[in-house]
């Protein structure tokens, strides 16, 4: 399935039908295709985002479309390894890093809604500081891709390698769904992605400093993300 770029003018039922299409035609093509894929037919209209716990979906965006937007959430809470990559990513990849920030700083939120808002109210801290920055962040693109893996946990067991995004109402591409992590280390070693440091000192998946631990042995690569609690994901890929 080549790209064939679609009109500004699409309607929501038109991308919805793209996206499926594309998602049964393209589950066995390599993440690169995808990406060009998707390059083709969203052109400037397609965006990657990234936590930066590793570049390996900017770079392979870079080498479909050079100059890629890649979409960085800072928090206020990340570990400062976090903001390092995303500088690195900055400096040395063909890419655009586009850093979207909460319209409150910590400060202003913890005097509305208190201190420690992850502790009491993790939801709803996620809501404020992720989750509604990037509906407003990603309203210029109708395309946006992600580092999401069937491999995770449970809960992404079933992510399309191209789906449509309901809430957003827009083209939503996970162009590494159906890598392994030895597929990501393959890839990073081959091609000298910039990773987190944190992934070589015992975190297998980075978030804000507050709410990521360290993983133990066969804990899968979520289990360190708001740890004791029933909370596996932030909301953005709800």
């Amino acid at each position: 399935m080549t790209g064939t770029r679609i009109p500004q003018d699409a309607t929501a039922a038109d991308l919805q039908a793209l996206a499926e299409q594309a998602g049964r035609e393209l589950e066995d093509a390599s993440a690169l295709e995808i990406l060009q894929w998707a390059a083709g037919t969203f052109g400037e209209r397609f965006c990657v985002t990234s936590s930066m716990e590793d570049a390996v979906v900017a770079h392979l965006a870079s080498r479909a479309l050079p100059g890629v937007d890649v979409v960085f959430l800072d928090t206020g809470y990340h570990f400062p390894e976090t903001i390092g990559t995303r500088d690195a990513v900055d400096a040395v990849m063909d890419v655009n890093v586009i850093t979207l920030t909460p319209r409150q700083t910590v400060e202003e939120q913890d005097a509305e809604y208190g201190a420690k808002l992850f502790e009491r109210d993790p939801d709803l801290c996620c809501a404020l500081r992720k989750v509604k920055p990037l509906e407003e962040g990603l309203t210029a693109y109708t395309a946006w891709a992600t580092g999401l893996r069937r491999d995770e946990s449970p809960t992404r067991a079933n992510t399309p390698v191209v789906g449509w995004d309901e809430k957003r109402r827009k083209v939503k591409i996970s162009p590494i769904a159906r890598w392994t992590q030895d597929d990501v280390d393959a890839y990073v070693l081959e091609h000298g992605v910039l990773t987190n440091p944190l992934l070589m000192d015992g975190y297998a998946s980075v978030g804000c400093a507050p709410c990521t631990r360290r993983v133990e042995d066969g804990e899968d690569a979520r289990a360190g993300r708001w740890a004791g609690r029933a909370k596996t994901e932030c909301g953005l890929h709800a």
